[in-house]
């Protein structure tokens, strides 16, 4: 059979990452690339330390990154990231801006770190005061903070896990709980941190629960990565992605009471023995509509 009329695949660009050596959620970062993208990743030498601020350093090591971006060079990619948000936030902000430089320079490549995407993101979308939640100990819970308020960012509140390894095996139940204990203070948005923490399906639930935009490690990532060649990073109604979805935060402030005309006396009868439970029913919020029933047994939400 001929099938050269197909023309062979589609012509792809790529985005190199660059990842801790116990990275385990490869497919939720192609999850946000649209097809003519193609992702080449390569990831750290393994050392036998636990998740931790000793870890951080280490994978974050300027030779190390300088080793990757040189392997990535070999299939061209048209920006590399470093897809690590505390091997990039643990030297600070002046630490993050070293770690680009020196990418940058191994390979003269456009480069970014999640930490430093993180802080585009949330510029992007004006958040100066956020809710924080993370699988981390306290200490490298603690070194994000610093770094975010380094940049001019308050925390609001946060939640943490204390966890030391095996991140990518939490599931979606725990990172929502987290954030129900974590939005406290009237925040301008959520952050949760750690490259290693699914998120993906879980983003437009907690937007439409929590009535602010919610980012996460692997999204702003994604997001700055392809913006820098010019692309959009594609996902389901999330407020870094959508600007439909980016206006559901103000829809959301509650809203005087229309003035209306008295109703009718039929209609006033019809309605007499209905009484609704919920105060936000009939209401656009901005969001996709969330209840408990859209969360499977699994403690999953529907892809």
């Amino acid at each position: 059979m001929d099938v050269s009329f197909l023309g062979g695949p589609l012509q792809q660009r790529g985005v190199g990452i660059v990842a801790p050596f116990d990275f385990a959620l490869d497919r939720e970062l192609w999850r946000w690339v649209p097809d003519d993208v193609s992702l080449h990743l390569t990831r750290t030498p393994f050392v036998p330390v636990e998740v931790s601020l000793d870890l951080a350093r280490l994978v974050s090591e300027h030779e190390t990154l300088r080793e990757a971006v040189r392997a990535l060079c070999a299939v061209a990619p048209e920006a590399v990231a470093y897809a690590c948000t505390s091997g990039s936030f643990v030297g600070g902000t002046a630490g993050e801006k070293a770690m680009v430089s020196a990418m940058e320079q191994a390979g003269e490549i456009p480069s970014l770190t999640t930490s430093g995407a993180m802080l585009a993101a949330l510029q992007e979308i004006d958040a100066r005061r956020i809710a924080l939640v993370t699988p981390y100990t306290k200490s490298v819970t603690d070194s994000l903070e610093d770094f975010l308020g380094e940049a001019g960012i308050e925390i609001t509140g946060r939640s943490y896990l204390g966890l030391t390894r095996e991140i990518w095996r939490v599931p979606y139940r725990d990172v929502v709980d987290m954030a129900r204990e974590a939005v406290v203070g009237a925040p301008d948005a959520l952050f949760i941190s750690c490259t290693n923490l699914p998120t993906y399906d879980v983003i437009p639930q907690l937007e439409a629960e929590l009535r602010m935009p919610v980012l996460s490690a692997n999204q702003v990532t994604m997001w700055a990565a392809l913006r820098g060649i010019g692309k959009e990073a594609v996902g389901p109604y999330q407020a870094l992605l959508d600007p439909v979805a980016r206006r559901g935060p103000a829809a959301m402030a509650p809203s005087p009471p229309a003035q209306a005309s008295p109703p009718e006396p039929e209609a006033a009868l019809a309605g007499a023995g209905t009484e609704s439970g919920d105060p936000l029913e009939g209401t656009d919020l901005g969001y996709p509509p969330s209840g408990g029933d859209e969360w499977d047994s699994g403690g999953q939400p529907p892809v």
